[in-house]
């Protein structure tokens, strides 16, 4: 998996990795909106790193927490979903709308190979000062360039170029800043 090759998300390892970061999304999710200092400590648990200023909005949802960074100032509305199965890194002062989904994993196409729970997995790179309109959703293996901005709904399947405005599904460029 760590090498981005098939790998059976059942294994128990995944498992008891996926339940760990369960439980610490659920705490997360459970704290007050006037404990900051709470949801950061708890954010720093679940999470590789969590930049100086960063704002999650609760509820947050991750595979497994620990192959996500987030860069300082960074910005996630409620209801972000971080499929972190692969690494999953998130810029400086990058801003992600509510309902936001970063997808790293994927299934094989080949039907055999999906029935016997095969999976694989890219990273997802967003870069600094970009905005994901709420909705958005980023597929796996996908760069969303420096200031970038994505409207809302749209799905990412190929890369962004930095300074760029994407829309649509697929996203494609319609302006460059």
């Amino acid at each position: 998996m760590l090498a981005g090759e098939h790998y059976i998300a059942d294994d128990p390892e995944l498992i008891a990795d996926a339940t760990h970061a369960a439980l610490a999304a659920e705490r997360f999710n459970a704290t007050s909106a006037d404990d900051p200092d709470t949801r950061r400590e708890l954010l720093g648990q679940l999470l590789a790193k969590v930049g100086d200023g960063v704002e999650v909005r609760p509820p947050l949802r991750v595979d497994y927490g620990y192959r996500t960074t987030i860069g300082d100032n960074a910005f996630l509305n409620f209801g972000v979903v971080l499929l972190d199965v692969a690494p999953i890194g998130i810029g400086a002062d990058a801003q992600l709308g509510p309902n936001v989904q970063l997808l790293t994993p994927t299934h094989p196409v080949d039907p055999e190979l999906r029935r016997a729970k095969w999976e694989s997995a890219s990273p997802i790179a967003i870069g600094d000062n970009a905005w994901l309109g709420g909705g958005a959703i980023v597929c796996p293996g996908v760069t969303v360039g420096e200031n970038t901005v994505v409207g809302a709904g749209a799905v990412v399947s190929r890369d962004l170029p930095a300074n760029a405005v994407a829309v649509g599904n697929p996203a494609r460029v319609v302006r460059y800043l």
